[in-house]
């Protein structure tokens, strides 16, 4: 049965809140959109081929076990910021050890010129003024280590988490929805964001989970996007054209 007798409804509200929720709804859209703008430049490149794959999640997590970090990145999302020559330096380096001897003479200078611009200023990132920083990512890849996996673990339950819940709000005053549908859509956001972060984890030790990464990002966008165009429909389409109608 379609719950149509609610005391608060989108439609119905003041229009102080509607504004208030059309504005916080936008910016949560437009975040939303940027976000997966970010995912495909970062984690979408890490195979070096645009769009997001399951060897991206694979490589980000598991990491590349064949070859370095730093060999990763070159020939995926930091592909771009060097001359095909240089980055082939730097591979060459990481494949022959990351000695400490050829630092000074030939690497450290391509460096300088087209890694520390970000990396010596942008937190979370190594340091390549440092020869130890460089050698770490001239290891063997094994994805996003732990210590990184518990920080950006700790920022997407906590913030996503706000997000969701003021997004449901919102949802929660919308109209034509049984009550069990509307609940289940306002908790599969919840759900899923706990699919996403515990796969970082469970593809960290088994490449085979990484399909859950996929799933459990494409599932909360999903869902938020609905809740989220429903609410905008309800507060500002839906009276106009009804009474559209009715002239």
């Amino acid at each position: 049965m379609i719950n149509q007798a609610k005391s608060t409804t989108l439609n119905s509200i003041s229009l102080p809140l509607k504004a208030l929720f059309t504005g916080y709804l936008l910016v949560i859209g437009v975040g939303l959109l940027m976000a997966g703008a970010q995912i495909m430049l970062t984690h979408g490149m890490a195979d070096g081929k645009p769009g997001l794959s399951i060897d991206d999640i694979v490589y980000s997590y598991y990491g590349h076990r064949n070859n370095s970090k730093l060999e990763s990145k070159l020939n995926g999302s930091m592909k771009d910021k060097a001359p095909e020559n240089v980055r082939f330096q730097l591979i060459e380096w990481a494949r022959k050890g990351a000695k400490a001897k050829d630092w000074e003479p030939s690497i450290k200078g391509i460096t300088q010129q087209y890694c520390v611009k970000c990396h010596s200023v942008v937190p979370g990132i190594p340091n390549f003024t440092k020869l130890s920083a460089f050698q770490k990512v001239a290891q063997v890849d094994e994805g996003d280590d732990y210590k990184k996996l518990t920080r950006i673990s700790h920022i997407h339950l906590f913030g996503i988490a706000f997000i969701f819940f003021f997004v449901g709000f919102i949802f929660s005053m919308a109209q034509g929805f049984s009550s069990r549908v509307q609940a289940a859509i306002i908790a599969i956001p919840f759900v899923f964001l706990l699919v996403d972060v515990s796969s970082w984890w469970l593809t960290k030790l088994d490449p085979e989970f990484a399909i859950l990464v996929i799933v459990g990002g494409g599932a909360y966008s999903l869902a938020s996007g609905v809740m989220i165009a429903t609410s905008l429909y309800q507060m500002w389409v839906m009276d106009w054209l009804a009474n559209r109608r009715l002239k």
